[in-house]
């Protein structure tokens, strides 16, 4: 037992030894120990932020934008508005090659002269045949003609009114074809069918159309809007003229104010998110175009949604 507490004695004056040691250097330098409780809690502060904020990739992009497409075959003429014209409605964007809707025009419009006239001329000689059918008849109860007699001048009178009706027949249908002619020269001129920029040109002059090819892309230029998905198990809703923080994909620095504009009523199976729709506020849009892609950034904190 001796030699154990010879041991533990000799253990005992070593560790003071080492303490008073301790006490006599340098002291520890005070950054260490005078650091703040809340310094420690600094670095979590950006996570707090992400974890109550919704970050979602979209594009800009503005309610109009369309592909103005050829109504007709036709060969292109002439290209009135290229890429990056500003225009109105209704401004003329392209024609096509209208001679021969011209000329077929032309014509219909001459064969309705000449069945107008027909029409008339039918109306005077109806009026003639129905005089001479009442002169037959009365002359048949005076017994001044035979019962052939009145049925020729019967059947030259209901013959005149069948003539005058295939006439009127033949103007309302010449009026058709002028129309239908009037209208297919409307589709040989491209017009914007709002006003806005031409942001592409597909078409040449000289270019073979057929119907529905792709001729123009003509898109607004604002107001611009943003469109994204929120998942139905966000903790809530976005509500409607509520603020959301837009940001370019290529420069995050730049914020812009958009306000929550339309909210989906329904989720949409397929992803679980329900679609929201908010518009850009502000006069300071003049870099952003449609089609940048942009981060939308919404806080899903119900305190701090506005």
């Amino acid at each position: 037992m001796k030699p154990k507490r010879a041991r533990q004695a000799w253990l005992i004056g070593l560790l003071a030894t080492a303490l008073a040691g301790a006490g006599c250097g340098e002291s520890p330098k005070p950054a260490a120990p005078a650091a703040p409780p809340s310094s420690a809690a600094a670095p979590a502060a950006p996570a707090a932020t992400g974890a109550d904020t919704l970050e979602i990739l979209t594009v800009l992009s503005v309610e109009r934008e369309v592909d103005v497409l050829a109504q007709r075959d036709g060969i292109i003429e002439d290209i009135v508005h290229d890429q990056g014209a500003r225009v109105e409605k209704g401004a003329v964007l392209a024609r096509m090659d209208d001679r021969e809707l011209r000329a077929k025009l032309e014509r219909a419009r001459a064969d309705l002269d000449a069945a107008q006239s027909n029409v008339k001329y039918n109306e005077a000689e109806l009026k003639a045949r129905e005089a001479a059918y009442r002169r037959a008849q009365e002359m048949f109860r005076l017994g001044l003609n035979s019962q052939a007699d009145l049925e020729e001048a019967e059947f030259r009178a209901k013959g005149a009114q069948f003539d005058l009706e295939s006439w009127r027949a033949v103007v309302a249908r010449t009026e058709a074809d002028i129309r239908l002619l009037e209208l297919d020269l409307e589709k040989t001129t491209l017009r914007a069918p709002f006003g806005g920029v031409v942001a592409l040109r597909f078409i040449r002059p000289g270019q073979s159309l057929v119907k529905d090819e792709k001729c123009f892309r003509l898109s607004q230029l604002a107001p611009l809007q943003v469109q994204f998905l929120v998942p139905e198990t966000a903790a809530r809703r976005p509500e409607l003229g509520e603020v959301v923080n837009v940001a370019p994909v290529s420069d995050s620095q730049r914020i812009y104010v958009a306000r929550v504009h339309k909210v989906s009523p329904t989720v949409d199976p397929a992803s679980g998110s329900y679609d929201v729709t908010a518009v850009l506020t502000g006069s300071d849009l003049d870099e952003l175009r449609p089609g940048m892609s942009v981060k939308v950034l919404w806080r899903t904190s119900p305190g701090k949604a506005r």
